[in-house]
Parts: C-alpha cells; structure tokens; sequence
C-alpha cells in the first residue's frame, strides 16, 4: 500500500511539477567579459588595445544572440572601478558578487604581446588565452586561444610603437575569437524556443547550474519524500549529499531548469506535502526551513 501512495505521488507530481510552463526548459546565460592582466607580459586594460579587443569581441557575441553585459556598467555602483592587474581570484569573486543581474558565464581572457627583435626587423606576436567559467559552479566550460598572424616594425620600435601595430589587427583578432567563443557556448543555449515540447527530458536545456539545497526541521521521512520530489523536477542531472542530520540535510543539486522554476517547484513541493516552510533563495542555495505550527501533545 505505501508503495502504491508513492506511486501515485510520484505521478501527481510530475503532472504537476514536470509539465508547467510550456516554453524552453533552460534559459539563456547571462555572460560577462572580464579581462585578466595580473601578468606582466599582457596588454593591462587601459590600453586602447583592449578596449578595442573587449568592445569588438562583446559586439560579436551580442550579434550571435548572447546575453552580453558591461562590467563597468553593473559594478559602478558597488565596486571600485579602473582596477589594473587583478588577479583571478578578484576576477571570479567580481562576477559572482554581481547581483543584478546574476551572471552565469564568465568569458577570462588576457592579451598577450611578445617581440623578437633581429637585426633587420621587430617581429611582433600578439594572441590571446582565455577560459570560459561558470560562475555558480566553478566549473571550467573550455580554454581557448587564438593567434593573430606575425607582424614586422622597425628595430627601434617602442612599446607605443608596439601596442600600434598589435592594434592594426585588434579587430580581426576579436572577430574571429567571437566566432570561436561563439562555438563554445552554443550547446549552452536552449533549442528549441516556444515550440520545445515539455516534458521531454532529451531536449537541449541550456547551461546547467549547481545550487546547494538546504533544509531544516524537516524528519527522516519527509527528507526521504522530498528526495523523491527533486529527483523528479524537470532539468534535474544529479545531486548529491552533502551533509545530514536528523532534523538537517544539504544536498548540491545540478539542473538544466530555469532557477525561478526550481524556486516555484520547491514551493509546490511543499504544498504537495502539506507542510508549512519557507523557502529563501541568495546565491545559489536555497533555504528550506519547516514551520512548526503545532505543539505535540503527551499523555
């Protein structure tokens, strides 16, 4: 008989949970281009040869049909600005820290400029490396790297004179890493638009995202129900136990879902089981507390 009532719950609450919404099961990631030029030997991000690569780089992506934003634009507020040589660590803590709006990719990307001078000629190399992050994770989603073809100047050129070849061809070199970052995040982005079918859990959801579920005051039993629940939660890949208590479990949790769906489905989840809680979301975790609203009587 109880495994007959969780059958039916089981059924119930894909009806429920796995089905709402009709549109595309992921959501396009909000990207944000950082440069890193904590090493001496790259281009620092003053330079007008940054700036070009940065703007002709954030234009190709935004032409392609990325969500692109401008990190001047949404840390002004909170952040101190014009920073040169920062290191990864800022970098990362930088794009988590934004709030407004949340930022899933972070595009890292430094420019190098090496020259080989000979007794007739400079011999200029310029090429930029770089990673794809995501932020919530942390997990690396690709390196890349492209080089700009040699170019020759004069044995008495300075490093003016330098960053003034490097830029003849700052544009071609953007485009072309657009076009290769372009390819990389492609699988990241939700097929199918407003036709997709829902339900179907082989469709292409878009970015995956990691939280950390936390839930408090709930029983052994009712932990056990709700893994039931989040197993069965459109876009779910895997979770994993974190820690667990009598009354406290924390689970990290990956997802192809939107994260107002999983927020909306942890809220009917609570429903479906008739328990009163609150559900609080910052970062990327999100809190489930049990309300306890009646005292046990004893004989």
């Amino acid at each position: 008989m109880k495994f007959l009532f969780l059958g039916l719950a089981a059924a119930v609450m894909v009806f429920a949970l796995g089905t709402t919404n009709p549109s595309i099961a992921g959501e396009q990631p909000n990207i944000l281009i950082m440069g890193e030029d904590a090493d001496v030997d790259t281009i620092p991000r003053n330079s007008r040869v940054f700036k070009r690569v940065l703007d002709a780089l954030a234009n190709e992506l935004d032409h392609e049909g990325f969500n692109v934003y401008d990190e001047v634009a949404i840390t002004l507020d909170d952040f101190n600005q014009g920073r040169e040589r920062r290191t990864d660590a800022e970098i990362i803590d930088v794009a988590r820290s934004v709030k407004n709006p949340p930022i899933d990719v972070a595009v890292i990307f430094s420019i190098y400029a090496r020259a080989k001078v000979t007794s007739y000629t400079m011999k200029i190399r310029t090429r930029v490396t770089g990673r794809l992050l995501n932020v919530r994770s942390g997990k690396r989603l690709g390196n890349f790297e492209v080089d700009m073809p040699r170019d020759n100047a004069s044995t008495d050129c300075t490093r003016e004179c330098i960053l003034e070849v490097v830029g003849k061809n700052a544009k071609i070199l953007a485009r072309d890493l657009g076009a290769v970052l372009a390819r990389k995040l492609d699988y990241l982005s939700p097929a199918g638009g407003r036709d997709s079918i829902a339900g179907d859990r082989d469709e292409k959801s878009g970015l995956s995202s990691a939280y950390s579920l936390v839930f408090d005051g709930f029983t052994p039993d009712e932990i056990n129900r709700i893994e039931e629940y989040i197993v069965a939660f459109r876009g779910y890949q895997h979770h994993r136990p974190v820690s667990s208590s009598l009354r406290h479990a924390e689970y990290w949790y990956e997802t192809g879902s939107k994260v107002s769906r999983l927020n909306r489905n942890l809220r009917l989840m609570l429903d479906l089981m008739d328990i009163d809680g609150r559900v609080v979301y910052a970062g990327n975790t999100f809190s489930l507390e049990k309300i306890i609203n009646e005292r046990k009587e004893r004989n």
